[in-house]
Parts: C-alpha cells; structure tokens; sequence
C-alpha cells in the first residue's frame, strides 16, 4: 500500500547502492564496447546490429545506442554494422587480452545525409522501429515517438492501432483498450517501463490505454509471442510502453507543443499543450547522469448523440386494443435517445533518470503519472413499450398508447489515474549480465457524488419506425411537456476502485561457446504482488420529493441529430436541488444496501515466476529455448446479497453475508522460438509458446446478488429466484500457439511480411446460465462467468510498408482471423493503409483503419454484434524552419459512428455519432 512504498523504495536504494560497491571492483577483460550515433553525435540508434564477422557473434545497441561482447578470442577481426535506411558499415578492430577495447561508430544513410533522415522524423522513427522488429527475438511490431508524431493519435491506444493485427475499443468515439490478433483486450499483459500495469477500472484487466498521453511515449512494442523471460499472462500479445530517456539523445534537447482542437459535433473548441526535456551531464570518472522529464496537458470538450435499445429486441405479446386479443410480434420493449455533454482532461507527467557508471554499470529510475478525468453530462428519453396497449403493429413498427416515457440525467465526474514508477541497474561482470529491478504501479478510478435524477411521464402515445441504421421514434406533443413529468427517483453515490501492483524481478545472463557456437544462459525470477478493491457508496431515494416536476428545471432543446430529443434538464439546477432538499428524501435502504454491498469486493493475487533459457546461434539459425514457472496465489472477499421481497406479507428486506474465497494453482510452460536468416534481406520465424490469461477480478470476485420474490396468484403462493453470481473457482485460460513468420527488407526504409498463427485456448471463460448445475435448486435464473471448454483461433497476417527516395510512402496491413467459437471483441478482419508524401518542407499522410464485424455478447437468445467499422484521418505538417514545425490534423475525416446491432443488421442495438475533430498547433524542437 501507500504508506509501504517510502521504505520499501529506501530498501531497494540501499540495496542497489550496496551492489553498485560491489560490482564496480570486478574487472573486464576480452570484451569489445561502443556506441552507434550518427555522424555528429547528436543521436543514438537503438537495435542497431553489431556483428563480429569471423566469430559469427552479434549483439544489439541499446536505446543510447550502446552494446557490449564479451569472451573474445584476442586477435584482430571485422567489425560490421546493420541499420536499416543506414549504409552497412565496417572496421577492423583489435581484441587484446585482459583489456577492454572501445569503438565508436557513426551511421550514415543509404542515400541521403542520416541527419536530414532525423530531421524528417517519419522516415527516422520508422527506420528505427523496423530495424528494432527486424532484430527482436520473437515476432513484434514497433511504433516509435516520430511515428507517433505524424498521425493524429491522442493516447496510446490510437497510436497502437496502426501496427499489424492490433485493433482498438473505442469510448466515445476515441480509442480505449487494446486488442491484438482477434483476442480481447482483457487477455494482453500491458507494462510500462518494464512495470506491470494494474487497471484502474473495477472488474477488468485490461488497460485502458487512454490515459497515457502520446507525447510521454518514446516507443510502444507489441511483442506477438513470447520468450520465457517475459510474462506468460498474454495469451493475445504483450504491451511495453516506454517512456523517453536523456540518452535517446546526446546532449541537451527539448521540444514544446502548442494545439487548439475543434469538434465539430458540439461545435467547442479545446487547447493542449506538451514540453519536454533532456540532458546528459558529464561526472567525475566517466560517469554520466541523463535526466528527461516531459508534462502533457490536454482538455477535450465533445460529446455524442447516440439511440439505443436497451435489452434489444425479442418476441413481444401485447394486447391488441381494437380486438382485445393478444398479438405477438418481433419488437423492442425499450428504446432510448442520449445525448453527451463530455470535457475530458488529460494530464502526464515524466520525469526519467539514467546514471552511467562508466560503460559496464547503469542504473536508472523510470516515473510516469498520468491523471484522466471524464465529466460527462448525459440527457437521456426512455421510450417504454411494455407495459402500453399496441394500437398498430407491422414488421417495420409499432404504435403504442398508454405508454410510459423516462427523462433522466447522468452527472457524474470520474478520475483515472495511473502512477508508475522503476528502480532497476544493469552490470556486465566480465561475461555475465546481472539485471535487477523494482517496479510500483498503483491505478485508481474514483467516482464522487455521481448522481442520477428520473422524471416519469405515463399514458403517451409513443412508437417507432425501422429505418436504416436507427429506429425513428415517434411521439405525441404531450411527450415533450416536461410538466407531466413527475420526479421519480434519485440515486447518488461514491465510487472507488484502486488496483495497486508491486514487482521485484532478477535476470542473470552469460556469454559462453556451445559446441563451437556463440550462445547465452540466462535465468531469473519474478515476484509479482497485486491488490485490488471496488468500493461502492449508493444511496437510492424514491419519495419526498412533494411532487416535483421536469418541468421546473427545464433547459433549451439539446441539439440532437438523431431525431426530435425535447427540452432539456438544467445540470446546475438539478444539483442545486438535491444538495438542498436531500435530508427530506425517503431513502430505499434495501435498494441501498443492495447496490453497496453488491458491487464492492476485495481481491489479492500474488504471482511467482522463475525460468531458464538458452539462447544459440547455430550458423543463420537462432534458437531460443527454454521453461518458465509461474504460481498464482488468488483470494477475494466480498458479499452474498439476497434481496427479499414478500408481497404477500408486503415488506422487503435484506440479507447480506461475507463471502471469502481463495484458489492457487501452477504452470509449467516450455518455449521454442526459430529465426533463420536466408540472407541480409530475407529472414523467417517460428515459434511455439504457452500462454496463460488470470480470470478478470470481476468475474472471479466473491460477490453475489440475489432477488428473491414472494407473491400470490390465485390463492397459491409463488417464490421466484434469480441470482448474478461471482465465480472465484474459475480457472485461467490456457493457450498454446504456434506462430511463423517470413519478413523481407528490400533495401532504404521499407518492409514486407507475411506470417500466420494458430491458438487453442483451454478453459475458455463465458457467462452462462447455470441454475440446471445442481447447485442452485428453486432458482429460476442465475447467471455466472464458467469455464467453457476449448476454442480456437487461426489467421493470416500480411504488411508492407516502403518509403520512397521521391517522397512518396506507404504503409498497409491486414489480419484475418477464423475463430471457431464467438471469441468477445474478435473481429475477422482488421486492417491499416496509410498513404503519404514528405520531403524537407511538407508531410502529409492520409490513413484509413478498418475493423471487421465482431460479437460482443448475447442477449434474449440472439447475438449482438458491432458493425464494421472504417475511420479515415489526415495529417499535414509544414516545416517552418529545423526547428518549429506546423501541423493540422482531422480525425474521422468520414463522421464515421458507431453501430450495433441485435441477430440481424436490420435491428438496432446502438448508433453513436461522434464528429470531426479539425487541430491546429505548433512544435519547437532543439533537434
């Protein structure tokens, strides 16, 4: 917790310090140093590779452009080079023995001078993420801060969404969670700067990635399949973000971004602003201290006009009022108009410090805090069909009277915040590499004085129309009186939900000959500790309102383009009531506790992960092979909630009970993975790997909810069951996965590869019906998250990507996926096209991202489904001069909504329309 971290952190400064002493007296001997740079040794070049011809060995630079061999023969050999978009370089270098040899190395471009290739930043990030993909053990895709930069990309979730088989979850139209490959966002590990990220919303796992401000990122890596030095629990893929570090550059640098966006939809206009800065300061003894630090702030004002239909559609009997008779037909009990009023903010800050103690000993301590606010002002009509008398049916509509209408209010202001934060060093001891660090992450997502505030209005005459993509509604002009809307019911609460991560890892490697072959030991240990609460505070009030009306708080028609929406509802004034007249309201003590108690729980998880791998070049063929162990130690405490009511003797009440559970279990979890190298250009992967994914707190939470009804029909007394049921016995997923790969680099900037994968997932996880178990006899209905069996999962990926010597670029990718079973949030196609030109004036890109059709859940036995969908966005930059650049940006060029619909496209589930947002703004750099 909170108050652990000042000494657990002053422990492991002790520690490293008491380390640093003893590392610093080993001695090196027969090893070979340096650094890749450009010419004026203003950049380092991260994942250049360093080859040593005669002893086929390699190693790759680090991101300050650093590498090391060690266990060098003495002797004179050649040195050489590889960059993509740089010339190969070589030299001839001398190995002495019991010494250490230093070299500098400076890259040029194939073509052009390296130093305009960073200028443009485009061509330079994407040469680096390339030549990074091109040398990384396993199968992964990279977007580095420059390719951030030349997109209109808010978060990292937007930022992610160009690379091969990565697909978004948008919120309000903006990118939120990460999927990779078809699997859901829930099932993908996320870490920053080598931490592990907790969530900060209650329930889930998955990272909502929106939170991270772009301009605090210097790189993203999604790492498609895994080594056994990397966590097992990404059964769709693995997340790294980093954050910038002084020695990404040499030297002093900074930049300041200044921008005013506007959204078209609710026609305001937001600012932001982003600097940062960098310095690497020369110590006494060689030493060096790097020190970044970066702020980003933007505030957002937009909104959406979305209809719904809440609990889709379904076979409807009514009473026919001409006939008496009951008619049957295919229909929606429920459909609603809301309106969004959003001002989001986002704050980041970073602050990264990088001590170099002479070439063989870095330490380094990582920060980034990012703050998300979210004050949402929701307007939203309840058509309600139900209970009113059909006049008119037919397969497109219905007419109803005697019909019920809802108007109601969400006020809610909502904070995420994420802090992480990590202590770590690195030594190279003669030949061996020893590793360690400490990482804190803690999320939190805290929700004060929500409140929700109904009107109701009976006896209207309401219907609706099928029609394209939304049912139009229809209604008489006694629906948009808000004096016959009686306030009905208020509901206010407090809401917090934290998740708090603690990791402490070892990883110890060494250089050694293999049969005549250059390879590397490495083993280390992962201690991961986790704590997760929800926390819920609701208080429902249904009387003593003295017949309030909507009428007295009756605000403008909202402009809505979804059809006619009606007066609104004055947010200010509703507020103002309630804190004023609050203690006369009746409180619902049962709906109360029920809320409370229902929703909150508590839940541990306590993770311990060690393996071994072997790492050996075998002529052009690299293996990597090795097992990884992880115990999982889970419990969670919560409550059984029974809610009574018993109209035959006409009370309620309810009946609460703690409820504690816990489960451990182990995983033995073997890798191979294959890279052969055809030649410079042409090389090919394989890997087999085993995965695991942990049950979302949610669905493994010790918590129940139980509705328990007593009536009377008849003279006979009826009881009905049903209950949500929380299921801390589930066991994780399990996958196995087989990936290949062929990747082709024709030469200058560019790429083409095509790969294909398959998945068998165990222990598939979905909410189900379970009354018939034999557990819960009486109950009618209980819903819970099980185990489902197996599903599987296989599919295609191709990209291409070319940056031309005229300008020109372009950029294209497509995954195809074929699911056996419906897998939430896979879609079976998503793909990428970015087309653009850039020289040293002028960069334009115009990129398109699709997303196939994916099931979501089901509902009153049909399946819903969001529709495909396609966002087209344009990116313009000018160079003023070498150092201040203006850009103008349009995202969702198209005004392209979002679509659901239930069993069949023809049935509406949700449309939500979200408009362009046009941004202007100005960047100073140093660089």
């Amino acid at each position: 917790m909170d108050h652990n971290l000042p000494s657990t952190l002053s422990r492991a400064v002790l520690s490293l310090a008491v380390a640093s002493s003893l590392f610093c007296a080993v001695a090196e001997a027969n090893t070979l140093q340096g650094r890749v740079q450009d010419s004026k040794q203003k950049n380092n070049f991260e994942g250049a590779e360093v080859v040593i011809k005669e002893l086929n060995k390699r190693a790759y630079s680090g991101r300050d452009g650093r590498f090391t061999l060690t266990q060098l023969p003495a002797g004179s050999y050649t040195l050489q080079v590889n960059y993509i978009g740089a010339e190969q370089t070589e030299q001839v270098i001398q190995i002495q023995d019991g010494q250490t040899t230093t070299v500098g190395i400076a890259l040029r471009a194939a073509d052009t001078q390296l130093e305009d290739v960073i200028v443009i930043g485009q061509r330079a990030g994407q040469a680096g993420a390339i030549t990074r993909q091109k040398n990384a053990n396993g199968i992964k895709s990279i977007v580095s801060a420059d390719g951030i930069g030349q997109l209109p990309d808010q978060n990292a979730a937007e930022a992610l969404q160009r690379l091969p088989g990565v697909f978004i979850a948008r919120d309000q139209g903006e990118g939120r969670f990460v999927g990779i490959r078809g699997i859901d966002p829930n099932l993908n590990s996320v870490t920053i700067n080598g931490a592990n990220v907790p969530s900060p919303e209650a329930g889930v796992r998955s990272v909502a990635m929106d939170v991270i401000p772009s301009e605090l990122i210097q790189s993203l890596e999604v790492s498609k399949t895994v080594t056994p030095d990397m966590d097992a629990g990404a059964i769709g893929g693995s997340i790294e973000v980093k954050s910038l570090s002084a020695f990404d550059r040499d030297g002093q640098s900074y930049s300041a971004t200044l921008q005013a966006a506007h959204n078209q939809q609710v026609r305001e206009t937001s600012p932001k602003l982003a600097v940062s800065f960098s310095d690497v300061y020369s110590l006494n003894a060689g030493n060096e201290l790097g020190v970044a630090t970066a702020v980003s702030w933007f505030k957002r004002e937009f909104g959406s006009h979305n209809i719904e239909t809440d609990g889709g559609w379904m076979e409807l009997s009514l009473d026919d009022a001409e006939s008496g008779d009951e008619v049957s037909f295919f229909g929606a009990e429920e459909i609603e108009q809301r309106h969004y009023l959003i001002t989001r903010e986002r704050l980041g800050a970073a602050l990264n410090l990088d001590l170099q103690q002479g070439t063989n000993h870095k330490y380094y301590w990582r920060t980034l805090y990012s703050k998300f606010s979210d004050d949402e002002y929701r307007l939203r009509n309840e058509y309600k069909f139900a209970k009113g008398d059909v006049v008119s049916h037919s397969d497109n509509g219905a007419s109803f009277s005697d019909a019920r209408m809802d108007r109601d209010t969400k006020d809610r202001y909502e904070e995420q915040k994420i802090f992480s934060t990590v202590l770590g060093a690195e030594h190279q001891l003669q030949d061996w590499l020893v590793e360690y660090s400490l990482g804190y992450s803690k999320s939190s997502e805290a929700e004060p004085d929500r409140l929700d505030i109904s009107f109701a209005g009976k006896k209207l005459d309401l219907g609706y129309t099928l029609g394209g993509e939304t049912p139009v509604l229809s209604q008489s002009a006694k629906a948009h009186d808000l004096g016959i809307f009686a306030l009905d019911e208020i509901v206010s609460e407090h809401n917090l939900s934290e998740d708090e991560s603690t990791t402490l890892r070892l990883d110890v490697s060494k250089d050694l000959l293999l049969y005549g072959n250059n390879a590397e030991v490495k083993f280390g240990a992962k201690y991961h500790d986790r704590d997760k609460f929800n926390r819920v505070d609701a208080k429902v009030y249904i009387d003593g309102f003295d017949d309030v009306l909507a009428s007295q708080f009756a605000t403008e028609t909202p402009d809505f383009s979804l059809g006619e929406f009606g007066p609104g509802l004055n947010r200010g004034a509703l507020r103002d009531y309630f804190r004023t007249n609050r203690k006369q309201f009746e409180l619902n003590q049962q709906e109360s506790e029920v809320e409370t108690k229902g929703r909150s729980y508590e839940s541990s998880e306590q993770i311990f992960a060690a393996y071994a791998m072997l790492t050996v070049d075998i002529g052009d063929l690299n293996v990597i092979t090795g097992l990884r162990f992880e115990d999982t130690q889970y419990d969670t405490k919560g409550y059984r909630v029974e809610l009574v009511t018993d109209e035959v003797a006409d009370n309620a009440n309810v009946n609460i009970n703690a409820w504690q559970a816990e489960q451990d279990y182990q995983h033995w979890l073997p890798n191979l993975t294959l890279k052969y190298a055809h030649s410079d250009k042409l090389q090919s992967r394989f890997a087999y790997t085993n995965t695991v994914a942990r049950p979302t707190f949610g669905d493994a939470a010790a918590s129940a909810l139980v509705e328990t009804e007593r009536t009377e029909d008849d003279g006979k007394v009826k009881i009905k069951r049903e209950a949500e049921v929380g299921n801390p016995n589930l066991k994780p997923y399990e996958a196995t996965n087989f990936d290949a790969s062929l990747e082709y680099y024709p030469g200058n900037i560019g790429v083409m590869s095509a790969g294909v994968f398959y998945k068998d997932i165990d222990n598939f996880i979905a909410k189900a019906e379970v009354q018939d178990n034999g557990q819960w006899d009486g109950f009618k209905k209980v819903i819970q998250s099980v185990n489902g069996g197996a599903a599987s999962l296989s599919g295609i990926e191709l990209a291409y990507s070319k940056n031309w010597q005229n300008g020109l670029m372009l950029s294209a990718n497509a995954t195809f996926v074929d699911a056996d079973d419906k897998l939430p949030n896979q879609s079976d196609t998503v793909g990428n096209l970015m087309l653009g030109y850039e020289n040293n004036y002028l960069s334009a890109r115009l990129s398109a991202t699709y997303k196939s059709e994916a099931f979501l859940f089901a509902e009153n036995d049909a399946d819903v489904f969001e529709d495909s969908h396609t966002q087209v966005d344009l990116s313009m930059k000018y160079y003023w001069n070498d150092h201040a650049q203006v850009y103008f940006n349009v995202t969702n060029l198209t005004d392209e909504p979002m679509y659901l619909y239930h069993g069949s496209s023809r049935y509406s589930y949700l449309y939500e329309t979200y408009g362009r947002s046009f941004e202007l703004g100005i960047t100073f750099t140093s660089f």
